[in-house]
């Protein structure tokens, strides 16, 4: 009988170590406290011969032991939950970027290579792992019990969360948020195969055109390179933006992150680069979540 899922993930096993921590730690506690009271009740009860003419005077070392032994306790977890917190969120260019979008009442995955999945997520093991989660109508929550991790997707921005598969095998995947009528049939599995396997598949079934290349044609379809390459209009050229410092006209400066490039296309007038009008029109309502990101990822590559 298990306590916990199957730790399929390299994070899964710190999240594990940390959750049966302060399990031992507060039943200690607990333990301790209810002996104690046994002990007071019997030994003090109505009637018994304990001596109570020359009760203790008091202590500081006992008070001062109570109330800083917790709080180092307590501070001591709260470090350490932070780290495994930030594991799944920590920088890094080596991860494989994988698109889902939530919707009523599915999870739509596509791969760098243009590869789609509905209700699956095919992953290769040992191989660091990047999930950028989206959604189109209302609030969902990206869970895989075996993984430990637990994303919500959030309208009108991008969240993520990244982790590292270690065993093979398929796992439930299901939306850990009431998202509506049919919130609990939405699911899946998620499949973590062996490296060449997982290419043969990545291969096998790649008959759309890369998410750089799509891209790329709606770049080119909306106008986009009419304005932001070698144009006499007067914006920003957006060659290598991604990863950039932005200067903005109000003063501020940012990263151009993949957050910055979607509200640049959708709220342009947000986040103003500095020495230009805000003549860009709004591409609200004309964009899915998927030909967005395919945007963006092409802004991403175009170095």
């Amino acid at each position: 009988m298990r306590w916990l899922p199957v730790a399929a993930s390299d994070t899964a096993a710190r999240v594990d170590l940390l959750f049966y921590s302060m399990v031992v730690i507060t039943g200690v506690v607990a333990l301790g406290v209810f002996v104690l009271m046994i002990y007071f009740c019997v030994h003090y009860r109505a009637g018994s011969g304990a001596d109570r003419a020359n009760p203790p005077p008091r202590k500081k070392w006992l008070e001062l032991g109570w109330t800083l032994t917790p709080l180092a306790i307590f501070i001591g977890i709260f470090v350490w939950a932070a780290v495994v917190y930030a594991c799944f969120y920590r920088r890094g260019d080596d991860a494989m970027t994988i698109f889902v979008v939530g919707k009523q009442w599915m999870w739509k995955a596509e791969h760098a290579n243009g590869r789609r999945e509905i209700d699956e997520l095919h992953l290769p093991l040992g191989q660091p792992v990047r999930i950028v989660l989206s959604t189109e109508d209302v609030i969902h929550s990206f869970y895989v019990p075996a993984f430990r991790i637990k994303q919500d997707a959030v309208p009108g921005r991008y969240t993520s969360i990244r982790f590292t598969p270690t065993r093979e095998g398929e796992y439930w995947l299901h939306c850990a948020e009431y998202c509506g009528t049919d919130h609990a049939r939405m699911g899946g599995k998620v499949v973590v195969m062996a490296p060449t396997a997982f290419a043969q598949w990545l291969e096998r079934g790649s008959g759309n055109a890369s998410l750089a290349a799509q891209g790329f044609e709606l770049f080119r379809q909306l106008g986009c390179s009419g304005c932001h390459v070698n144009s006499t209009v007067h914006a920003p050229d957006l060659t290598g933006v991604y990863g950039r410092t932005i200067h903005l006209s109000d003063g501020r400066t940012l990263i151009a992150d993949e957050a910055y490039l979607r509200d640049s296309i959708l709220l342009p007038k947000r986040d103003v680069v500095a020495g230009y009008e805000p003549i860009m029109p709004s591409f609200q309502g004309q964009l899915d979540e998927g030909q967005l990101y395919a945007l963006i990822t092409y802004l991403k590559e175009n170095r």
